[in-house]
């Protein structure tokens, strides 16, 4: 057994009459992977600010390897060993990836009669050495501003590494990551349990937890509900723990596919070509159809979303909507959604919502004329419809004129998809739906999405979670540089297919059918 590194006993964190933590217990041993898991507002975000330094706990105490640890703020913590990456990166992009693995502790030598210089040696040397031990393959003089997603991730890694990080946390540090990136970022975790530091894994996606820690916590409600090691622990135990219910299952039964015949097409993409991306994009959507669409990062699915709707230029765009007539789409967000065609962006907090205001001016925002008489918006008519949408999605509220920054990241999401359901969207593009909820939350959306297929409505939906295509899609189409394959029913995909696809842009599968085909 290892000796335990971080020791949390009853913490509680109270912010006026609201308990965010009631009694927390949590440890993370040196030299393992340690899961924090729990819906959005169980407690897990204000459980790593004490822990960081950034609040101090109500009541409750921490050890760190034996002794007392009260860090006054985050300096403390870092100061101590313990580094905190958040889901949002907070490297500094115009600085080069060696000044950000040293910002804030740069080496400097004096000369005589000048005050002390950065010692440019000896940051490119500490940069070298720190990149070197994750293995990560990153020009110390690149801007951090032209890197990926993983790239910068691993830049944060190797900062805290030149921290001499002896506790790591890590917070949703896959929602942005490709498969291939989150195996790179798995090899480096497993070289730092090995290295005998301690990790704090904070994740919605199970999966990723099964393979990478070797315990969990679980907290719901801001109280610690479970614990244990993760040899042996079976993924709906964790999600009952998680939800205080019995989620019989993540997502919602197989339906009898969707066809997208000649009759039933609702939204017929014939050409869109944008900018820059995407390249090439051709796809029909049925009546009650879901089409997924799958690919790596820079492969141009949100700009194929983005282009559809007119948000961004198209070189070429020729789509057409099938309602009462035929209707050519050649405007821009404002026509879309007069046609009935609604998008969800993947950035919620700066795209998607308005989080200052309340949650039913966010649902009936873009749809505030049906609600005016004589010019004036009749404020009744607003709520009523507001409730109804929230209803819809079930979203955890005191009331629709809560603003929507105070809710979770859950509801938040419900919120964004309700005003699709106010606009009575018919084709619902939905980039990146479910990223950074938790589990539940993404059961109930799973289960809303194939409701409102069955009543009619069709999707587009754009995820990098491969699991969540193959359990909600009736067809999925992979996107490689630019240009959308053609798609094929979900249940003749598997997992490592569409990886393979969008990382060599070719699929064997169809390439075979072509061959056979041509034989007979």
């Amino acid at each position: 057994m290892h000796v335990i590194t971080l020791r949390a006993q009853g913490i509680a964190k109270h912010f006026g009459v609201v308990r965010a933590l009631d009694g927390v217990d949590f440890d993370v041993h040196g030299g393992e992977v340690h899961a924090l898991l729990g819906e959005n507002g169980a407690g897990k975000s204000t459980l790593l600010s004490v822990l960081a330094g950034v609040h101090a706990p109500t009541a409750g105490s921490i050890e760190f390897d034996g002794e007392p640890y009260a860090p006054r703020n985050p300096l403390d913590a870092v100061r101590a060993g313990i580094v905190t990456i958040h889901q949002e990166l907070c490297s500094s992009p115009d600085l080069t990836v060696e000044q950000n693995i040293v910002l804030g502790r740069e080496p400097r030598v004096r000369r005589r009669g000048l005050r002390a210089l950065v010692d440019r040696a000896r940051v490119r040397e500490l940069a070298e050495q720190a990149l070197e031990r994750i293995g990560a393959s990153v020009a110390p003089t690149a801007r951090v501003a032209d890197l990926g997603p993983s790239e910068r991730q691993l830049v944060e890694i190797a900062r805290a590494l030149a921290f001499d990080v002896r506790v790591l946390v890590l917070d949703e540090p896959t929602s942005s990551l490709t498969a291939v990136e989150v195996e790179r970022l798995f090899a480096v975790l497993e070289s730092l349990r090995a290295d005998g530091r301690a990790i704090v894994y904070v994740s919605h996606f199970l999966e990723e937890v099964m393979l990478i820690a070797d315990r969990f916590t679980v907290l719901r409600d801001g109280r610690t509900v479970g614990s244990g090691k993760v040899a042996g622990a079976e993924i709906g135990g964790i999600v009952e723990l998680m939800a205080g219910r019995r989620l019989d299952e993540v997502y919602p039964p197989k339906r009898e596919r969707a066809r997208s015949d000649g009759s039933s097409i609702v939204f017929d993409v014939r050409e869109v070509v944008g900018k820059s991306l995407p390249r090439e994009a051709r796809f029909s959507l049925g009546r009650g159809e879901i089409l997924g669409v799958f690919g790596l990062v820079g492969a141009g699915r949100t700009e194929l979303l983005r282009a559809l709707i007119g948000l961004d230029p198209a070189r070429r765009r020729i789509i057409s909507v099938s309602s009462d007539r035929d209707v050519l789409l050649g405007g821009g967000p404002r026509e879309a959604l007069a046609h009935g065609i609604g998008f969800a962006s993947e950035d919620r907090k700066d795209e998607g919502l308005a989080l200052d205001l309340t949650i039913a001016q966010n649902i009936t925002l873009s749809g505030l004329e049906r609600h005016a008489r004589f010019g004036f918006v009749r404020s009744s008519s607003v709520r009523e419809a507001s409730e109804r949408c929230a209803d819809a999605f079930d979203v955890r509220r005191a009331s629709t004129e809560q603003a929507v920054g105070r809710l979770s990241g859950g509801n938040q999401q419900k919120v964004a998809l309700a005003r699709l359901l106010h606009e009575e969207a018919n084709v619902w593009l939905l980039d990146e739906p479910t990223r950074g909820i938790d589990v539940a939350s993404k059961s109930e959306i799973y289960r809303r999405i194939h409701s409102l297929a069955n009543d009619g409505a069709s999707f587009v939906v754009v995820s990098s979670y491969v699991p969540e295509l193959l359990g909600i899609c009736d067809r999925i189409a992979v996107m490689h540089r630019g240009v959308l394959a053609q798609s094929r029913a979900a249940c003749d995909w598997t997992e490592h297919e569409l990886i393979e696809v969008a990382a060599r842009g070719v699929d064997r599968r169809a390439v075979q059918d072509r061959a056979s085909e041509v034989d007979q």
